[in-house]
């Protein structure tokens, strides 16, 4: 393995709400080029706290080729989560991940054409119950094991905070590289909600946190680098 690593970033940025409870998304922004991620994925992107579309301005500052999944359309704005990666990536695929009454999830899958090779990829907001990811990482199961691709990695908030939850039971076997951090509450981590998955000829080579993140979201972000082991 002599390519360079990948570098990828994962963070639900809470509305760019931070605990003071103003809206800054700037400093969302700021936070995010300090790693200088080649692929972001940010959860919890809301519109209907502003007069501007932070879905168009995130993707404008912070990579070359983006999709959104926006679960939540109402007259007073736009909610969902994000992809940005600074390579091409082809047609993104949204995949509904909503149960029954809940609140609406979604997935993107993508490919993201990488210096390492194609690259797999898919971001999640997944659910608060326990009955909601039972099924949510059935759906990511499956759509780890069907990629056709020799890397693939998964990232985003998937709620799992329970040890040896239904997402990582659902996802080991196929994803089997993956970050242990405890990344929610900001101000005083406990729970890992927040993940990366690699698998296939992926490996998570590091992966960090950044308690700066402290001061703009009640999540801290998971920042990894990936390499292929052939």
């Amino acid at each position: 393995m002599t390519e360079a690593p990948i570098r990828i970033m994962t963070w639900n940025i809470h509305g760019a709400i931070g605990p003071d409870r103003r809206f800054d998304l700037q400093r969302v922004i700021d936070l995010v080029r300090r790693h200088e991620p080649d692929i972001v994925a940010l959860q919890e992107v809301d519109s209907r706290r502003c007069d501007s579309s932070p879905f168009e301005r995130l993707a404008e500052a912070l990579g070359d080729h983006s999709a959104a999944a926006r679960t939540v359309i109402a007259p007073g704005g736009e909610y969902g989560h994000m992809l940005i990666s600074r390579w091409p990536m082809a047609e993104a695929r949204l995949h509904d991940l909503s149960i029954w009454r809940y609140e609406p999830r979604m997935a993107i899958e993508t490919v993201i054409d990488t210096p390492l090779g194609p690259l797999h990829l898919v971001a999640a907001h997944l659910g608060l119950s326990l009955w909601e990811r039972y099924r949510q990482a059935s759906i990511l199961g499956a759509l780890a094991r069907s990629s056709g691709q020799p890397m693939t990695t998964m990232l985003g908030d998937f709620n799992d905070w329970i040890w040896n939850g239904p997402v990582r039971r659902g996802l080991m076997r196929a994803l089997p590289s993956y970050s242990s951090h405890v990344t929610f509450p900001s101000w005083a981590p406990a729970l890992k909600l927040d993940r990366i998955y690699c698998g296939g000829e992926a490996r998570l080579l590091r992966s960090w946190t950044d308690k700066a993140a402290r001061k703009a979201s009640d999540h801290l972000p998971i920042i990894g680098e990936i390499g292929r082991v052939t």
